[in-house]
């Protein structure tokens, strides 16, 4: 049995001079490293912000990384700090007494505002102290509790009720007193 086939034959590829092979070579080495430069081109011009878009700007940036709270300090002996309670009605009460929301007595309804008037100042003044239903409590807010007790006789009297205006607290008294005694 004779073999048809010549295993004996050189094996022939694509490249076939010395120059070739070198061409080869040298393409093998720069088509691969001028892709990865084109490419490292590519994504380092894409670190533009968008057309429009403000959020790496200096102002955008101060304002996410400004602090989340202030400390203030206020002087609580002043005597020209001291608001009256139609003051501390108007900003603070009102929103809900003036219209009567989640069931507050209605400033000036004296049909409403009478049997809380017969449970005495202290008792009105801790209700808005510390809360009482819907109403939040006031106490330690923007307002002093002197001056909380000073609403709540303005529209208490408003209701009906005839309670006296609430002493001022000593220091507040005393800075009262300095100021009108001091020289101008």
């Amino acid at each position: 049995m004779s073999d048809s086939q010549d295993h004996d034959a050189p094996h022939e590829g694509p490249i076939k001079t010395p120059k070739q092979l070198i061409w080869t070579v040298v393409a093998s080495f720069l088509v691969p490293i001028t892709i990865i430069v084109l490419l490292a081109n590519f994504v380092a011009a894409g670190d533009q912000p968008g057309a429009g878009s403000e959020g790496m700007s200096e102002q955008a940036i101060a304002a996410r990384i400004q602090p989340v709270g202030e400390v203030m300090f206020k002087d609580a002996s002043a005597a020209t700090q001291l608001r009256s309670g139609e003051q501390v009605y108007t900003a603070q009460c009102a929103a809900c007494h003036a219209a009567g929301l989640a069931n507050a007595p209605k400033f000036g309804d004296t049909a409403a505002w009478s049997a809380r008037i017969k449970t005495g100042f202290d008792a009105l003044l801790n209700s808005a102290l510390k809360g009482k239903g819907a109403m939040a409590a006031q106490g330690g807010g923007e307002f002093s509790d002197y001056e909380i007790g000073r609403a709540v006789v303005f529209m208490a009297n408003k209701g009906g009720g005839k309670l006296d205006e609430p002493k001022a607290p000593a220091a507040a008294a005393s800075a009262a007193v300095a100021a009108a005694s001091a020289p101008k």
